[in-house]
């Protein structure tokens, strides 16, 4: 199901179960995932895009692998808080994956993402080839870790408990 609000989305997931972000862009999806206690994200791999089945196909397999509960799109608002194609684009893809996983689908605001995982490649001192591998999946992690900070107050679960 595709959750407009992190409130119902964090609402369907269950509790003690990790889940992912995507960073979808027109050639590569950065896939990042949390763990089972939802505290941190964890930039995983960059998949380069072929056709939606093919890439769908990939995503379950990591999904199904790491025992995803959830996924966490990130949306490519315009500066000025309005959804542009990009947008589009997304919910599109999101209403086709949900066709083929059954679990939660929720949506959090990518502005200025790339640009931030873009800064923490440069202040590790990342060499420019290697930026461009995984700069895809860091901005992935930097979407879910935003949503993530923002779901532990929503499903009060206490990241510092054991």
């Amino acid at each position: 199901m595709i959750h407009d609000e992190i409130e119902t989305f964090v609402a369907a997931l269950p509790r003690n179960a990790a889940v992912a972000g995507l960073d979808l862009g027109e050639r590569t999806i950065g896939v990042a995932v949390s763990d089972r206690r939802r505290s941190v994200a964890s930039p995983l791999e960059t998949i380069r895009r072929k056709k939606f089945t093919a890439d769908a196909e990939r995503l379950v397999q990591i999904l199904s692998a790491r025992e995803i509960a959830g996924v966490i799109l990130g949306l490519p608002r315009n500066m000025d808080g309005s959804e542009g194609p990009r947008c589009q684009s997304t919910r599109a893809f999101a209403r086709n994956f949900s066709r083929l996983w059954t679990g939660p689908i929720g949506f959090w605001d990518e502005r200025l993402s790339t640009v931030a995982a873009e800064r923490a490649l440069l202040e590790a001192d990342t060499s420019r080839a290697r930026r461009a591998q995984v700069i895809d999946h860091v901005a992935a992690a930097v979407i879910l870790q935003g949503a993530l900070d923002r779901l532990i107050h929503l499903d009060g679960i206490d990241p510092e408990a054991t």
